[in-house]
């Protein structure tokens, strides 16, 4: 795995702290106390604060190149995906989630148009509320193909995104909480997924959390707040359902974010108006009581688990079986899938290092390359650190037939650095292995329509990464 120098992370934090070099925008009011960080790492951090419209605002002014690169890959990946246009998700971002978004994250989202604008980039309200529901749209396709008798491509579908565990007590090095995750998408936006967004609200709490440029929630989530409130999640694999009168998971998610100071808040905003979109099981950490929880939110069938000694740990299988019954097509006894194989990897590192777990073992988790199926150390769509492009199956063996998909970032968190609002994070996979755009398209020109967004995604080294104080 590749390792950065104590030296090195010293460097790194004081780039993080610094003021200096940071990008400086024209004058305008709604800017005030807005700033972007150059790169380190791979990471880029955005600090905003204000009002909805004026966090909007510094959010789509700051990032405005970023956002213009993000529609023209959602463009690409969402129609190639859905099968449908882009006008189509306008129009049904417009017609089917806006009327269910609350004043204060319409204010957002507009803002971050007005922002993109004012800084040239041709972008508008609805493909801001088309971008937010990236995770979304193969939910509501795949029922709106339903009900107009039409056949779904293969791609629309619950694909498997994300490995992540939280420990507590005996199992972690000092009794106190540890959380890890890593984000499994395609390398078209997974590339691009190295935005960090420290918010200040006019109301709510501070929180920090990784995301893509546009979206007011982190989108793989993974984000600390003020009070003390750690959420990640790893999506229910073969899910079906979506109510198009609830409210927008994006919302939910964000919501959740940035209002919660206990567990039983972040349970409580999710399932208020839960849509169905982008299921989850959602793992949730109070760092200051020291107490975690597993939120497996379905449509028809959710769960609260909590604990204050023990972990949870998620990899995209359904937890509870009548969910996994009534709400997906979830091959529950097949060890060989993704999801499963990775499920029983997680339970025996688990074991292996009970009272052993810190922040240092999270990072080790979210690098390891053992199949749990066959034995072997080979990186695969069945380890940890996912390698879709490198299985030995083939190019149909991840749940979205994508040849270059996996882990694309990795974050850590522990008590302590949740208490500083800081998290530990690697772009790219955390084995340290970079994936070269030109040389897979080469092996693979079945892949070709991606050719004119992919990018390379390279490796960075573990960088620890801090809100503004």
């Amino acid at each position: 795995m590749r390792r950065i120098s104590a030296m090195a992370i010293v460097c790194g934090i004081i780039l993080f702290a610094a003021a200096a070099a940071m990008v400086k925008p024209k004058s305008d009011d709604r800017l005030n106390g807005s700033f972007r960080r150059p790169a380190v790492n791979g990471w880029t951090v955005v600090h905003l604060e204000g009002t909805p419209a004026e966090i909007g605002f510094q959010h789509g002014y700051l990032l405005a190149p970023e956002i213009q690169d993000l529609k023209k890959v959602y463009q690409l990946e969402l129609t190639h995906d859905t099968g449908k246009d882009w006008n189509f998700l306008r129009e049904a971002g417009k017609t089917v989630l806006w009327p269910q978004v609350e004043p204060e994250y319409r204010e957002e989202m507009q803002g971050i148009a007005d922002g993109a604008s004012a800084h040239g980039v041709d972008v508008d309200t609805w493909d801001v509320v088309a971008l937010n529901a990236a995770m979304e749209w193969s939910y509501y396709v795949s029922e709106f193909d339903k009900a107009h008798k039409i056949a779904s491509l293969p791609t629309v579908t619950a694909p498997d995104h994300c490995s992540a565990f939280v420990a507590v007590g005996s199992y972690t090095k000092d009794g106190r909480v540890v959380i890890a995750h890593n984000n499994w998408t395609s390398y078209l936006d997974g590339a691009r997924w190295t935005m960090v967004f420290d918010i200040v609200p006019a109301k709510g709490y501070h929180f920090i959390m990784d995301g893509l440029p546009a979206l007011i929630h982190s989108g793989d989530d993974f984000g600390v707040n003020s009070a003390g409130i750690v959420i990640t999640e790893t999506t229910i694999s073969g899910f079906h359902g979506f109510d198009t009168a609830g409210i927008p998971e994006f919302v939910r998610a964000r919501k959740a974010m940035q209002y919660s100071s206990t567990i039983d808040d972040v349970a409580r905003i999710f399932r208020d108006g839960n849509n169905g979109g982008y299921a989850n099981d959602w793992l949730i950490a109070d760092a200051h009581k020291g107490e975690i929880a597993s939120l497996e939110l379905g449509l028809k069938n959710v769960t609260l688990e909590r604990k204050t000694d023990g972990y949870f740990v998620g990899s995209n299988f359904p937890i509870a079986p009548k969910l996994a019954a009534e709400e997906t097509d979830f091959a529950t006894t097949d060890m060989s899938n993704s999801p499963n194989a990775r499920h029983r990897r997680w339970e025996q590192l688990m074991a292996e290092n009970k009272g052993k777990i810190d922040v240092s073992l999270a990072e080790k988790f979210l690098a390891d390359h053992v199949d749990s199926f066959t034995g072997k150390t080979e990186p695969s769509e069945r380890t940890l650190c996912g390698h879709v492009e490198l299985s030995p199956r083939g190019m149909g063996s991840w749940q979205i037939p994508y040849g270059n998909a996996g882990a694309v970032q990795n974050k850590a968190t522990d008590t302590q650095l949740a208490a500083q609002m800081e998290f530990v994070a690697a772009a790219g996979h955390a084995c340290g292995m970079d994936f070269l755009a030109a040389k897979h398209l080469q092996q693979h020109p079945e892949q070709s329509w991606e050719k004119s967004e992919l990018r390379d995604m390279k490796a960075y080294p573990w960088t620890t990464i801090s809100a503004q104080k």
